[in-house]
């Protein structure tokens, strides 16, 4: 299934390439502003019942942008970028389904599985999606934080994803390799994931048509769902046509049945 996005920067919707945001004041390499706030885009996909959407806060100063998409669209959005144990709860109340962690598992490299439980007693597991966004060195992928600039020591492996499953309902893993280039998905990563994923899986990095849709359907036996960002039409892409996107989930979940339901 197509997943929508709202990704912000200083306060505005962005598409930027993955891996160009760094900690210094170089400004990253950006594929489009949109002049429409982020509220726009959660009433677009509350309008054509899309599911599951993340919206990703990519530094500081994005805080009121996101709290507005979440009021726009209640239980229908996903927020990631700067979660933690203090401020979670309060994106939950504010109408996030699910909140989105990442560094805040991490420390020095490692998982901090005390920081894990933590936020899980504190939330649900239900209620929470761990970030697994990776890059590549040598044969593997590894988990990459801190806005993808640090890699740590966890390898994307059908043994990770057992180790947190039990702590989380889905994962979100970008392709930061591919992320924002629309040159073609990761797709030994999406295949793998399709092997190992025993819950459900949003994957995002490189896709540039509907073609790349079905491809992470097929290769992802149904349980990998994929994120479009900078190919789509809405962000001033070429690739997809939003409207085709949301065509194609109407047809899978016809397919599926009319219950709808995920996988």
């Amino acid at each position: 299934m197509f997943r929508p996005c709202i990704d912000l920067h200083e306060g505005k919707v962005k598409q930027i390439v993955g891996g160009t945001l760094t900690d210094d004041d170089a400004p990253p390499r950006t594929n489009f502003v949109s002049d429409r706030p982020s509220t726009y885009y959660a009433e677009l996909y509350r309008g054509d019942g899309l599911k599951g959407g993340h919206i990703i806060m990519l530094g500081a100063g994005n805080d009121d942008a996101a709290r507005a998409a979440l009021r726009a669209y209640p239980g229908g959005l996903q927020i990631g970028g700067g979660i933690n144990l203090d401020n979670a709860a309060s994106y939950l109340e504010e109408g996030a389904s699910h909140v989105i962690v990442t560094s805040w598992v991490f420390r020095d490299g490692a998982v901090d599985w005390d920081r894990l439980d933590s936020l899980v007693k504190a939330i649900g597991r239900e209620r929470l999606v761990i970030d697994l966004s990776c890059r590549r060195r040598g044969r593997d992928h590894f988990v990459v934080t801190d806005r993808w600039q640090k890699f740590t020591d966890l390898a994307v492996t059908g043994q990770t994803l057992d180790q947190f499953a039990g702590s989380c309902a889905e994962f979100l893993i970008h392709a930061v390799d591919v992320e924002g280039l629309c040159g073609g998905i990761d797709r030994e990563l999406v295949q793998n994931l399709g092997v190992w994923a025993q819950v459900p899986v949003t994957y995002a990095g490189g896709a540039n048509s509907i073609a790349d849709l079905e491809e992470v359907t097929r290769l992802g036996q149904g349980k990998i769902d994929l994120t479009i960002g900078s190919a789509l039409d809405i962000f001033g892409g070429t690739g997809v046509r939003y409207a085709d996107a949301v065509a194609f989930n109407r047809r899978q979940t016809a397919a599926l049945g009319m219950g709808g339901g995920h996988h």
